[in-house]
């Protein structure tokens, strides 16, 4: 895989990642919950966890293309910010939205 090719699977990854907890009902979109619906707290508990595992991949891609540097903790305040920016359109849709029951 070629390294702008990588670099769009990585985004693309975080931006699946961060509406997850958003559009679903379920945990980690696998786990169905006995609650009506899920808990803010807990859909950004699942955010948390997603945002590791899209940080993960993007250091086993950038390790598989060369050496992978080190990070600072701006670093992951920037990306912690960015996952944040990608998660607003699933937590747009599940708390701002009016969705009509029937």
């Amino acid at each position: 895989m070629s390294a702008s090719a990588s670099g769009w699977f990585v985004i693309l990854l975080a931006l699946i990642s961060a509406n997850l907890p958003f559009v679903n009902q379920r945990l980690f979109a696998l786990i169905p919950l006995r609650l009506a619906r899920k808990p803010l707290w807990l859909r950004l508990l699942e955010l948390l966890v997603w945002f590791a595992v899209a940080g993960a991949a993007g250091f086993a891609v950038e390790a598989s293309l060369g050496n992978a540097f080190p990070q600072g903790w701006q670093f992951y305040a920037i990306t912690a910010c960015m996952m944040l920016v990608f998660a607003f359109p699933g937590f747009t849709w599940q708390y701002l939205v009016k969705h009509r029951t029937a």
